[in-house]
């Protein structure tokens, strides 16, 4: 009878979400490295160079692919043979392995979990409590898998209860456009149909942890009905025209999987998760003999790309105006140089809340930028740890007021705005940009300081300035209120012409 020890246990779990901060599974390099290959739209082939490059520097440095390092979740199938030499439950290792991993002083991980998440939503301070689901299976093993999923991918999680002869198709169609590009496309789509609303749920989560093999599933051809959504939602997503991190282009998903389990005869449910350019799951077994030992990957099966910023445009930030931003062109690309802030959602909040309470503000805003950021720690050398964008659209009730009544002119993020938040640019003659979602590591690169200038006690939400050299982004919505991730897909969607284009 095999026996599993304590410490054996929290030690993988600890040493699996070490490899799973810079590892990419070697399967979605190669999808996204295809998908470069083809892809014709140079926005979003910049895009996929940059996730490419950076997960390939992560992998290098072992440092996070990206900021958001993930909501820790452990899938545990444990063979009945099995016996455990531990005080803990089996929750409590997983815990005290997620939270070894995400302290770890040599590659620190970004917490994220926070508790009373309907009232003061304070950071559990080492990203735990984890998500632990446990399955009894005939044997003497215990198989796990990991997976760190970000935030930006699960804010888009969607759920139907539809009708038995309701179109599984059609209803992904019309989710898939409301999602942009939080979800940091191009990356995966899972769909869990049948069971119960719970079981929908988690059948589509375990389907996202399969190896991207959707070339081998185009070379044979379908074999089930699961098989065949799994074609026609991967061509049709892929005719929406969305693009890599929505600028428009070939590839929004590189491979759909569709899970199904048997249901009542009144209903369908349907769950779509969709998985970001950070990718982030390794599966391993226990046998008794020690903890596991997870191989590294050979990075000889990363492409060895460089970023070409040519026909960027240059500017420095120190002492810009808007006079000099109203020449700037949605989906043009900036290197940026020069002093920044930062702030994401609680700054906010508390910095608009100080605006209508008349209260002085702790930071000069005017003619400045603000990049919405919540970085990892930094280690070493380093300024700043993996530092990438958060979602923009997140901020857009606060954006208004931020314009008219701080003198701020410029916002940094990822993905789209919602039209009140384009109004406001407009009308303010702002400008927002986007920086590479998926792309931590190598955006905090191009950052050389960092200075805590207020709301310490909001951590990594806190309001700092960077001192940046040369940080990629692409302007997103330009002064006079044109926005590329509304032009982009609808002119690759034209080109692609496999959807009838809808004229508004």
């Amino acid at each position: 009878m095999t026996t599993i020890k304590q410490e054996d246990f929290i030690s993988s779990i600890a040493d699996a979400f070490q490899y799973i901060s810079y590892y990419h599974p070697v399967d979605y390099i190669k999808a996204l490295h295809e998908a470069y290959l083809k892809e014709e739209s140079p926005a979003a082939k910049d895009a996929m160079a940059q996730i490419l490059i950076n997960s390939r520097m992560a992998a290098e440095g072992h440092r996070p692919i990206c900021q958001d390092t993930g909501i820790a979740i452990a899938f545990i199938k444990v063979g009945m043979d099995v016996r455990w030499d531990t005080k803990l439950s089996l929750e409590q290792m997983v815990n005290e392995g997620v939270g070894r991993a995400y302290s770890d002083i040599n590659n620190p991980l970004r917490g994220s979990m926070l508790s009373d998440p309907d009232g003061k939503r304070k950071n559990t301070g080492n990203n735990t409590p984890g998500v632990t689901h446990v399955e009894l299976v005939p044997g003497d093993k215990v198989e796990v898998i990991v997976a760190a999923k970000g935030g930006g991918s699960e804010n888009k999680s969607k759920f139907a209860m539809l009708l038995p002869s309701d179109n599984i198709v059609d209803w992904v169609l019309q989710q898939v456009p409301t999602m942009g590009a939080d979800w940091c496309p191009p990356g995966m789509l899972s769909l869990g149909i049948g069971g119960s609303p719970e079981k929908a749920m988690l059948i589509a989560k375990w389907g996202m942890m399969e190896p991207f093999d959707f070339h081998q599933l185009q070379a044979r051809g379908p074999s089930n009905r699961a098989e065949e959504l799994r074609l026609e939602i991967f061509d049709k997503v892929n005719a929406l025209g969305i693009g890599a991190q929505g600028l428009g282009g070939l590839s929004t998903v590189l491979d759909v999987k569709v899970s199904e389990y048997p249901t009542h005869a009144a209903s369908k449910p349907v769950a779509l998760l969709p998985n970001c350019a950070a990718t982030r799951h390794v599966h391993f077994t226990l046998d008794g003999y020690g903890p596991a030992k997870i191989a590294p990957p050979s990075l000889e099966d990363w492409p060895k790309l460089a970023l070409d910023f040519k026909s960027s445009r240059r500017v420095n930030l120190d002492g810009i105006t808007k006079a000099e931003i109203a020449t700037w062109k949605s989906g043009e690309t900036l290197l940026l140089n020069g002093k920044i802030l930062t702030g994401r959602d609680a700054a906010h909040k508390r910095l608009t809340d100080m605006i209508a309470k008349g209260e002085k503000l702790p930071v000069d805003f005017t003619n400045r930028f603000i990049y919405y950021v919540g970085p990892v720690n930094a280690v070493r050398d380093e300024a700043v740890g993996p530092a990438g964008p958060t979602t923009a659209s997140r901020m857009d009730r606060f954006t208004r007021t931020m314009l008219e009544k701080t003198g701020l002119i410029g916002m940094i993020g990822k993905s789209e705005r919602k039209d009140v938040a384009i109004d406001a640019i407009r009308d303010n003659k702002a400008v927002y940009c986007i920086a590479v979602g998926g792309a931590a590591y190598l955006v905090s690169k191009a950052i050389k300081s960092s200075k805590l200038l207020a709301f310490e006690d909001l951590g990594m939400e806190a309001i700092y300035e960077f001192e940046v050299k040369d940080m990629p982004v692409t302007v997103a919505v330009d002064p006079q209120g044109d926005s590329v991730h509304k032009s982009g897909p609808k002119v690759w969607q034209a080109k692609i012409g496999k959807i009838p284009v809808v004229v508004a």
